[in-house]
């Protein structure tokens, strides 16, 4: 599966984007910045002080040619004023003031989604030394969904040695609903059709068809509803445990008649807990590559990264990063 993700690099080269790292001082991004240049993958802004980000590159003995690195520091900025202004009237209806817009923009996290809302950037990537809850906040404050009360999600790519699943949603959502369970399912579909992945989706859950009862599955079977309404075109079903999505002979004993057939590749799973636990499972005991989680809904795109991950999974998710912006 290392082509897929070849392949993503090679796409991302011919887009010629601008990608901001609020993180600009940390070493994952310095390192993941050097082969992000090499590879010619995305132009790059890292926000902090230039003297600490040249410096601490020197230490890791980087080969960055800083002539093509923009680097942008919010205490001398000469953005830091326009971008105060913008930001106020976009939250000013909030109660926002502009002495408190000018510290929120004290926040790398809010400096940088302020450079993707006024086109500065067309994507940021975020999350090294951040929780997910503080990466995306400025982003669904300033750049917000693609539709009024979309929800936003997180999709992990899970890329194995011959296998490729999407993990939905791992990221965001605690305890999703039938509504935003039917958001979660069409933006993953979408976003796997985005990358040249023709969906196949399992609601997933502890019962196959029918196999338990219980008021959690009403949920499940509602969303299942609503999304052949409103995709009628797209395979889905559920509810389905994990290896009746998965496992071919498995689907012909408990679900012979779903469309899925045990050959599912975009996973939704009932709530935050479970797709938290097995994306991370699947990760550390089956050795797969997890890229992301991308985020999905906002009108631009804004990444987060796992705080435990290394400078690789930066260039990958700054790739795909890439092949999101329009």
């Amino acid at each position: 599966m290392n082509t897929f993700i070849r392949k993503i690099r090679n796409q991302a080269k011919k887009s010629n984007k601008h990608i901001v790292f609020p993180e600009g001082e940390e070493k994952r991004i310095l390192q993941a910045t050097e082969e992000i240049l090499e590879e010619k993958i995305a132009k790059l802004t890292l926000i902090g002080n230039p003297k600490t980000i040249k410096a601490k590159g020197k230490k890791l003995k980087l080969k960055i040619d800083w002539k093509k690195v923009h680097i942008e520091n919010p205490k001398t900025s000469k953005l830091k004023e326009k971008f105060a202004k913008e930001l106020h009237k976009l939250r000013k209806s909030k109660g926002l003031t502009l002495p408190q817009a000018k510290e929120l923009l004290k926040d790398i996290n809010y400096f940088g989604t302020m450079m993707v809302q006024l086109d500065h950037a067309d994507g940021m990537v975020t999350g090294t030394t951040y929780s997910t809850a503080d990466s995306i906040r400025p982003a669904l404050q300033i750049i917000k969904t693609r539709e009024k009360f979309h929800k936003v999600s997180g999709v992990f790519f899970m890329i194995l040695e011959k296998r490729l699943l999407l993990f939905a949603d791992a990221a965001i959502t605690v305890e999703p609903d039938a509504h935003t369970l039917v958001n979660i399912a069409i933006d993953s579909a979408e976003t796997a059709k985005k990358f040249g992945i023709k969906p196949r989706i399992a609601l997933l859950s502890f019962s196959t068809k029918g196999s338990a009862t219980h008021p959690k599955l009403d949920k499940i079977h509602e969303a299942l509803k609503m999304i052949k309404y409103k995709r009628p075109k797209l395979i889905v079903d559920g509810e389905l445990q994990v290896d009746a999505a998965l496992v071919p002979e498995v689907a012909k004993k408990k679900c012979p008649k779903s469309p899925i057939k045990g050959d599912a590749n975009v996973l939704i799973f009932p709530d935050l807990e479970s797709a938290n636990i097995a994306y991370k499972l699947v990760e550390r005991l089956a050795k797969a590559r997890a890229i992301g989680p991308l985020l999905q809904g906002l009108k631009k795109p804004v990444n987060d990264l796992s705080r435990g991950c290394d400078y690789k999974d930066i260039v990958n998710v700054t790739a795909f990063t890439v092949c999101e912006c329009k």
